[in-house]
């Protein structure tokens, strides 16, 4: 593992800011506001989660108001518990795709099933071109108005690079983006300045909006709870992190 690598993974596993920080933050609040497109939308997730936590409360806020989601999984999400003996890459991959199907009920979303690449989790930046060449595909196929992205900083390696690979994606086909994140909430702190706040807008939820996300997140067991005892084990999400994701608005870079 490269240094820049370690680091990025110490940060995302060391103590994280308490969302009380975030909530007390004046910053967040005077962001400007952002409206969502009445026209089609692509959304893409490193791993099947990541579309929910980072801009699930919007996604519900499209389904209600009809707008065509088409949704991308980069990977299958195999790889976030390496160590257990409790369940196997293949069984978690098939485990994960059915809770991001009954998540995606929650939101409400009733359009295409997620268009699943299975690149390999954590070993996305050795496909960036596959991938970038796949969502510039999907944002012709849907005549999208808007890709959104997980965010190109947010210190998880496949999070970066599906962001980039949509930002390639979106220069050449002249489509908007917008950028969520995800572990930024985690190791970044108020202020920080790592983070690029003048190019962050808040979109604000409705209580219907934002009911729906919390039961969507509820459904990544897999990720919330612990598989058995044991580190190997231990739940992906647990409760101070999916605080973060659990506010009445989000927010994305654009």
């Amino acid at each position: 593992m490269t240094g820049v690598r370690q680091a990025a993974a110490e940060a995302i596993d060391g103590p994280g800011t308490p969302e009380a920080r975030w909530a007390s933050w004046e910053g967040l609040r005077r962001l400007p506001v952002a409206e969502l497109p009445v026209g089609p939308v692509v959304v893409v997730a490193a791993h099947p989660d990541d579309e929910v936590l980072g801009f699930g409360g919007s996604l519900a806020a499209l389904a209600e108001a009809g707008t065509e989601v088409r949704l991308l999984s980069v990977t299958d999400g195999e790889g976030s518990h390496p160590r257990s003996a409790r369940i196997t890459p293949d069984r978690l991959a098939a485990v994960r795709a059915g809770e991001l199907r009954a998540a995606l009920a929650e939101l409400g979303l009733t359009g295409p099933p997620p268009r699943r690449l299975s690149l390999p989790d954590t070993r996305v930046h050795r496909h960036e071109p596959q991938l970038r060449d796949s969502i510039a595909g999907l944002l012709g196929e849907a005549g999208a108005a808007l890709c959104v992205a997980p965010w190109t900083g947010d210190l998880h390696s496949d999070h970066e690079a599906a962001g980039r690979a949509a930002a390639a994606a979106c220069l050449t086909a002249g489509v908007p983006l917008w950028l969520y994140p995800v572990w930024m909430w985690h190791w970044a702190r108020p202020a920080d300045p790592r983070v690029p706040w003048r190019s962050a807008v808040r979109i604000p939820l409705t209580s219907g909006a934002l009911e729906r996300k919390r039961r969507a997140i509820e459904r990544f067991v897999s990720q919330i709870a612990p598989l058995v005892d044991g580190a190997e084990n231990a739940a992906i999400l647990p409760a101070e992190e999916r605080a973060h994701h659990s506010r009445p608005y989000e927010v994305v870079f654009r």
